[in-house]
Formats: structure tokens, C-alpha cells, sequence
């Protein structure tokens, strides 16, 4: 009987495990994760008014219930937890699903003011994650800068815009709606160092800024002149154009009667961070045009949009994980078709699968394709893995050594405690937002699951 270990529960973890039950009707899988709750960046990266993206929580569940899959939750692998080591004692296979947690910096000065933040830390705290803290992102703040025009940066905007009415039914922790709520910013720019017909975010996210109630969008019909597909979008691609063909609607003055105004800018490459009274007040960029190639170069012309908040979304990063090898360039483990390298060879019993594989390419159905190949190399090498004898049940072990995991019992106490805590805020369900009352919750369930 093989028995695999998956070291993350996100969308490459659940589909890894999904494929194995489907692929071999004798394995037995183990889905770890560091946190106590499920679904990693579904749960934790989504924005809480995408319903119809955190539905994919649903598929992801079915996973996690089928009934020679185990979630333990609040297991750390590495320094801090279970080495990946003993891992590989107490399984036949490890799968390291651990995606890219480290966000790209701006390299500039004064990128570490107060005020100057990552969109994922900022996305942490209106999505509850545990390890977040409740900085204080808006008081005091007129204005935001965010930097990037990709998803997430449309994403963090479109929080920043929404209204206490459309964001209450969502699972939204109770302290960021109140923050939010009480948010005094009534002008975000979103800013890229490319042109329009170069940004990375997808039409229907970048059309949800042009509904949202008492909010102005404005593209900036300078930087659009600079782009020569602005004029005539019709030789792009089709995601490409339809970006542009939206973007040419809100190059007119926006509304004068709107609370907030959305700006969009372009050709923009930020250079620094300016204080204002012990804080970041503004961000210094310099004027990018096109070097004909499909990047830009700069001008030597700069100019200063003032913001309390600077939010930077530029993309992320693998981070090394422990006991793994790690290509310092890629930000990925080196692998062949998912089995991990280690001095270009093959270490038996080790895989990789999501973005610690590839990088942070991709929508979350990738991970599908991506976590099959892994999972038909590993049941291709199954024959000379099972060889090796294990205990009966990896758990007993493990918690003879100290590791106390939230199994799904666990998981669905949680979920109870979120349902209360919603009914006692005249709320739908709403997120506990710290360890303390994630582990409390997890608690209430008691432990009495084995292997099946």
C-alpha cells in the first residue's frame, strides 16, 4: 500500500491528492498544512466578493473528505515543525505543494516606510489569515498608491473603493469591515511601468472597477498616447485588446459627483518612496516609454502622485524549503516532471507540484495539469517505493513527537464557530481572524480520527 505525504492543502495539494485516490484505488494520502484550516490561497488569496472563485472551495472539499484522504492542519514542516526528513521516514512519497509565499520587492529607497506595504499583507488582513496583523493599513490615509496592474493589484483597489454594504454579506473578519468602512481614501491610483496593452490583469476583473457604486474610473489619456496599440487595439491578442478596448472607455473626465476617483497609469516606474511626517507621503516615478523591444527605458522625467498608503504588487517569489534543493533564479525546487533533483539527480520519494515547481504562472485550474504529471511520476516510481517497510499510521508517531494536528472534525468546528460568530454580528459566516480562536474552535471537535 502506498502511502504519500502532501505537504500543502491549496489548490496543487487538493488536486495532487485527487489524482492519486483516482489513479491508484489502494494509496493513502496525508495533506498537511501549516495552517488549521484548509484551501490555502482559495481561502486566503481570494477577495471575499469573489463568491464565485471561493466556490471552488467546494470541489477542493471533496478532496479532503474522500475517505483515504486525511487533513492535518497546524502541522509545520521544516525548522519549526516536522523536518522533511522524517517525512520521508514515515512515508513512502512526499509532495511538496508549498506554493511561492515571498512577495517581489521595488528594490527603491524608502520602500520600508511606514505606510509601504506588500498587496499580499494587505490581502492577508481583510482575508483573515492568522498570521496577519491589524497594522492600521487606512488610518490616516487620503490616498493609495498601488503598484502593479495585474489581478491582485485590481483586487486590493477594488477593497480599497468597495462600500460597507457590498462587502458586509462576504466572510470579511469584523475588524477589516470596520476599518474599511471608516476609510477616509477617496483617490487610488493603480500604476505600471508598461502600457496598457501590457497589463496582466483580466478583463473581467479590470471591468469590475467600472461598477463599483459612487467610484470614477479614470484612464490617464497621456500615458494611454504613449502606447501605440492604445490607438488601435485590433493586432493584439483578444485578452489584450478587450483590456484596451475597456480601458478607451474611461479615458473621458471621470464624474464630478463621485466619492472616490480610480486612477490608472501607465508608463510609470517607480523610483522612490518620499516620507512625510515619519511616514511614506508620495512615490517618486520616473517616465518609462517604449524601447521597441516589448519593455520600456526610462525618460530621466519624474513625477510625484501623493499616497499614505502604497500597496506593491509586483509579483511573488518561491521561498527555499527546508531540506530542499532551490534554484535561487526561478524561485523553484529543480525537478523533472515533478520528481525533485538534488545535484541532477533523481531523489527518490521526493516531489514537488504548483509553483514551488513551476513559479507563480498560471490560474488555479493550472494547477490540475501541473499536478497530474507530478502524480504520474510518482505512481510510475511506486513499485520501488513501496519496497520500503512504515509504521501502520504516520499519526501516532508524529504525535508521540510532539505534533497535536487539526484533523477535519477540526476543520468543521471551525466552520461552526465562523457560522456563530456571523449570526452574533447580523452577519452571514464570518472569518476568525487569529490562531488563539482557530485553535480554540478546532478544539471543540475532540480527536478520534485514525487511518482509514
Amino acid at each position: 500500500m502506498l502511502r504519500v505525504a502532501v505537504v500543502g492543502s491549496g489548490p496543487s495539494g487538493c488536486y495532487t491528492a485527487q489524482h492519486l485516490v483516482q489513479l491508484d484505488p489502494a494509496v493513502r494520502v496525508d495533506v498537511l498544512d501549516r495552517l488549521p484550516c484548509p484551501y490555502g490561497l482559495v481561502r486566503y488569496g481570494v477577495a471575499p466578493d469573489h463568491e464565485k472563485i471561493k466556490s471552488l472551495q467546494n470541489g477542493l472539499r471533496t478532496v479532503l473528505e474522500h475517505e483515504r484522504v486525511r487533513f492535518l492542519g497546524a502541522v509545520p514542516v521544516g525548522p519549526d515543525g516536522v523536518p522533511a526528513a522524517r517525512l520521508r521516514e514515515l512515508y513512502h512519497a512526499v509532495v511538496f505543494c508549498v506554493g511561492a509565499a515571498a512577495d517581489r520587492r521595488l528594490g527603491v529607497p524608502g520602500e520600508d516606510l511606514p505606510g509601504s506595504w506588500s498587496a499580499t499583507e494587505f490581502v492577508s488582513w481583510y482575508s483573515a489569515h492568522p498570521d496577519a496583523a491589524d497594522a492600521g493599513f487606512l488610518r490616516g490615509v487620503r490616498s493609495a498608491v498601488v503598484v502593479g496592474v495585474g489581478n491582485v493589484a485590481v483586487d486590493v483597489t477594488r477593497m480599497l473603493a468597495r462600500g460597507t454594504r457590498e462587502l458586509r454579506p462576504t466572510d470579511m473578519p469584523h475588524a477589516a469591515l470596520t476599518a474599511l468602512a471608516a476609510s477616509e481614501v477617496t483617490r487610488i491610483h493603480m500604476v505600471g511601468r508598461r502600457g496598457p496593452s501590457q497589463a496582466r490583469f483580466t478583463t473581467k476583473e479590470l471591468r469590475e472597477l467600472g461598477t463599483l457604486p459612487d467610484t470614477a474610473v479614470q484612464a490617464d489619456t497621456d500615458d494611454a498616447a504613449l502606447d501605440p496599440a492604445f490607438a488601435d487595439p485590433s493586432g493584439l491578442p483578444p485578452p489584450r485588446r478587450r483590456n484596451v478596448e475597456v480601458l478607451r472607455t474611461w479615458t473621458a473626465q471621470p464624474r464630478p459627483d463621485a466619492r472616490r476617483l480610480i486612477r490608472l497609469r501607465f508608463f510609470l516606474r517607480p523610483v522612490e518612496l518620499l516620507a512625510s511626517d515619519g511616514r511614506v507621503g508620495a512615490v517618486r516615478f520616473e517616465r518609462t516609454v517604449p524601447d521597441g523591444l516589448g519593455g520600456v527605458t526610462g525618460t530621466g522625467r519624474f513625477e510625484d502622485i501623493e499616497g499614505q498608503l502604497v500597496l506593491r504588487s509586483v509579483g511573488y517569489r518561491g521561498v527555499p524549503p527546508a531540506g530542499l534543493p532551490f534554484d535561487a533564479a526561478t524561485g523553484t525546487v529543480p525537478h523533472l516532471a515533478g520528481r525533485v533533483l538534488r545535484e541532477g539527480a533523481v531523489a527518490p520519494g521526493e516531489y514537488v507540484a504548483g509553483w514551488i515547481k513551476r513559479g507563480p504562472t498560471g490560474v488555479i485550474g493550472t494547477n490540475r495539469s501541473c499536478a497530474k504529471e507530478t502524480v504520474t511520476s510518482l505512481l510510475e516510481d511506486a513499485p520501488s517505493l513501496t519496497a520500503r517497510a512504515l509504521p501502520a499510521d504516520p499519526l501516532p508517531a508524529l504525535r508521540a513527537e510532539g505534533v497535536d494536528p487539526v484533523l477535519w472534525q477540526g476543520w468543521q468546528s471551525i466552520e461552526r464557530a465562523e457560522s456563530r460568530l456571523g449570526v452574533s454580528l447580523g452577519r452571514g459566516v464570518v472569518k476568525l481572524a487569529d490562531w488563539p480562536s482557530l485553535l480554540a474552535a478546532a478544539r471543540e471537535a475532540g480527536d478520534a480520527v485514525t487511518w482509514p
